[in-house]
């Protein structure tokens, strides 16, 4: 088969792909396997080596990040459960103060969607976002954009999130997720500074339900934060997020510094995010003991691995379809061509995660099907070394470029879209004015700053 005429089937599996999602309503881990399977018949791969290809692809992710997922969505539900992830939106509104309230609820989003799903972040934080329009009286669809913005921004970029996890292990990043978290929150200052001027911008020309009815909400942020009962400590709910993250500077530290003999192992070994996330989990397990709630343990578990399998089934599923892509010779043919797309380069992730996302709507399916497609960077057979992504330092950009992707653009088709749109008390009209909106400036700002970072870093 021909490099164009395996482009055109590539390109057609794709679309395949997606409407089968979209619009037959098959679950992105049926049709990712389904697609793979047809394009290895299609590409002519040897029948006796089929299922051995589908079976390396699909057991990459568990050998690589599938542990360290479950971790930090673990972690995140706890928060979420003993009231902790309030108590982190509390000191943030103490630490910015009432006058700056939406770059306040952009911040508090932020810091909660590092552990916590956007979704469910917003769903806690709203009733604080409503407490504090009450009390402002500042605009409540710019609170209402700039606490989405904040929480999408973790969500697609820091992990432990999901999507940025899968992604970093998928490009061979994973033991370097310390890395992966420093250039994600760079990524995020230009991404919130632009949604924090749109934020402004948006809410003089769109009313939320709230302001048009004259809501009067009469709860304080302080009886919201009291109304989960024995809400931890500042420093206890911070501890399960920073401990994972002291303990892998420490490691990556080390590292750089050469440290031989017993403490330089223990400190490595503290520092992998596997032992590092652990160690968190013993933090939040603090957080269940100091609230109570350590009957629930059980209960918090199987409700994340309930969540978690559908992440890392979709991850792995797209492992296949890179796999796929690999043995039919698709990145032979790129380098091939090489001098025209290596031109693309770091857009290409983008691109691809763009389109993924906007047709079948879920960033994580959008990020994690990406990732699978562009592979290893250190596998000369990859889709990453194709382009010449293939340094360590390449990998973490690209990993954040498919991020960048994954947030462009949020519509009628994602779950968030109508979290935001219908707890912000908008009509779906405003929400395309609003959050779709947003995620496109967001996407493209973000993806200008990795294009300026991979100038200057790669």
């Amino acid at each position: 088969m021909t490099g164009l005429v395996m482009m055109i089937t590539f390109v057609i599996a794709i679309s395949l792909m997606i409407f089968a999602i979209s619009r037959w309503g098959v679950h992105p881990f049926l049709a990712i396997m389904g697609v793979s399977l047809i394009l290895a018949l299609v590409f002519g791969l040897p029948l006796a080596e089929i299922p051995g290809i589908l079976g390396s692809g699909f057991a990459g992710i568990f050998t690589s990040i599938g542990i360290v997922i479950i971790l930090g969505a673990l972690i995140g539900l706890i928060l979420e459960k003993t009231g902790a992830a309030i108590k982190l939106a509390d000191m943030v509104i103490k630490a910015v103060g009432p006058k700056n309230p939406e770059l306040a609820l952009m911040i508090m989003g932020w810091i909660v969607a590092v552990p916590v799903f956007c979704d469910s972040g917003f769903v806690i934080l709203n009733p604080i976002r409503k407490a504090m329009w009450a009390k402002t009286r500042t605009s409540s669809v710019a609170m209402t954009v700039a606490l989405s913005a904040g929480l999408y921004t973790a969500h697609v970029f820091i992990p432990p999130t999901p999507g940025p996890i899968a992604a970093a292990g998928s490009l061979g990043v994973g033991n370097n997720l310390l890395l992966v978290i420093g250039m994600g929150a760079l990524v995020s200052i230009p991404t919130l500074i632009a949604a924090l001027i749109f934020a402004k911008f948006i809410g003089r020309k769109v009313s939320s339900r709230d302001e048009m009815g004259n809501l009067d909400y009469q709860k304080s942020v302080t009886e919201l934060v009291s109304e989960y009962g024995e809400v931890p400590s500042g420093v206890a709910s911070l501890s399960p997020i920073l401990v994972p993250i002291l303990l892998m500077a420490l490691g990556s530290l080390t590292s750089l510094l050469a440290i031989a003999g017993m403490p330089g192992q223990l400190l490595i070994f503290l520092g992998t995010p596997i032992i590092a996330l652990t160690a968190g989990l013993l933090a939040a397990l603090g957080l269940l003991i100091s609230t109570k709630k350590m009957a629930e343990f059980y209960e918090l578990t199987n409700e994340t691995l309930k969540v978690v399998g559908q992440i890392l089934f979709v991850t792995a599923a797209g492992g296949v379809l890179g796999k796929v892509i690999v043995a039919a010779g698709f990145v032979d043919f790129i380098q091939a061509n090489a001098g025209f797309i290596s031109r693309v380069g770091i857009f290409f992730p983008f691109l691809i995660a763009a389109i993924l996302k906007t047709a079948q709507g879920s960033s994580t399916v959008a990020i994690t099907t990406t990732a699978g497609i562009m592979g290893i960077y250190s596998d000369p057979a990859s889709m990453m070394s194709a382009l010449g992504l293939t340094s360590p330092m390449a990998a973490v950009l690209a990993v954040l470029a498919i991020g960048a992707g994954g947030m462009t653009v949020s519509h009628a088709n994602d779950s968030y879209f109508w979290v935001v749109t219908n707890f912000g008390g908008m009509e779906p009209q405003d929400g395309y004015k609003t959050q779709t909106l947003l995620t496109l400036i967001m996407g493209v700002t973000a993806m200008a700053a990795i294009f300026i970072l991979a100038m200057i870093f790669i």
